[in-house]
């Protein structure tokens, strides 16, 4: 694996927007979940144990009711459960702790949870809601944002820093995705015409998510090429005879330069305190 190359890229500058809402999100959580957090601690709950709970109290919201139709109840329950995401890097910081284990677990159950969230809209559409356009949409959703995350997971792996600002990112994702599912609920109580928020917004996660990912790959190509020209290399493909294999196989979604930043941020940038469940480093 190639030595970190940063500095040889440019680096990605927050919008004023995302940078505003993570400064002041990351203040309002932390004042909130702080003592919660510390009671955690005081009963000897780990802070795995909070993010194992929180993946699945997410998936069940997802996969229960989601493919059943009820979208406000099932986006009430994840979101609960999504503040874990939270919690756990609160208990990090308060015990002084950083491994490389949480980061990848947090990382990994991510992926799950994103996918339980988008395979749940599959299911609804492919059976009660009975619309398989919205249906190929919904697995787009899922399958893109796997690949948006792993696009700089495997750059990362390869010393390149892949500095971009994509368009939607996990927390965009999440808070479009999941605020248009709570509202398109509320048709079952009776208010009418606004079901239609929820293709819509699967529409502009799916776009979104193309468009971040052409940016990820075009980064990668341009700071490939950068650092190959400072190190007077020719470009090299992995020796293994298949680079997906090679990928998985080296490239957690962490990174290996060390934690996730941007991307894999909880929905609202509100989560700086998970660096400390992660690591010191950044990634996606």
């Amino acid at each position: 694996m190639g030595q970190p190359v940063a500095s040889r890229g440019r680096a990605a500058t927050p919008t004023v927007g995302k940078a505003m809402l993570n400064k002041y999100a990351r203040a309002f959580f932390t004042r909130v979940l702080t003592p919660f957090a510390a009671f955690l601690i005081r009963r000897g709950v780990s802070p795995d144990t909070v993010t194992l709970i929180g993946t699945a109290g997410v998936v069940a919201g997802a996969l229960v009711f989601y493919p059943m139709g009820e979208f406000f109840w099932g986006t009430v329950v994840i979101t609960l459960f999504v503040f874990s995401d939270l919690v756990d890097g609160n208990m990090a910081r308060q015990l002084g702790r950083s491994s490389r284990w949480g980061a990848f677990l947090d990382s990994t159950l991510d992926r799950v949870a994103d996918g339980a969230i988008f395979g749940g809209f599959a299911l609804w559409y492919a059976a009660g809601g009975d619309d398989t356009v919205l249906c190929a949409v919904s697995i787009f959703c899922l399958a893109s944002g796997q690949v948006v995350s792993y696009t700089k997971a495997r750059g990362e792996s390869i010393g390149l820093p892949v500095a971009v600002n994509g368009l939607v990112e996990r927390a965009e994702r999440l808070v479009i995705s999941l605020v248009a599912a709570g509202l398109a609920g509320l048709h079952a109580f009776g208010v009418p015409g606004i079901q239609y928020l929820l293709p819509v917004a699967l529409w502009i996660v799916a776009v979104g998510s193309l468009v971040t990912l052409v940016q990820r790959v075009v980064t990668v190509r341009r700071e490939a090429a950068e650092a190959d020209a400072a190190a007077g290399d020719p470009p090299a493909r992995s020796a293994t005879a298949g680079d997906a294999t090679a990928g998985d196989a080296t490239a957690p979604d962490t990174g290996a330069a060390g934690p996730r930043t941007g991307d894999d941020d909880t929905a609202g940038g509100a989560v700086a305190d998970r660096g400390h469940r992660r690591g010191s480093g950044a990634a996606t």
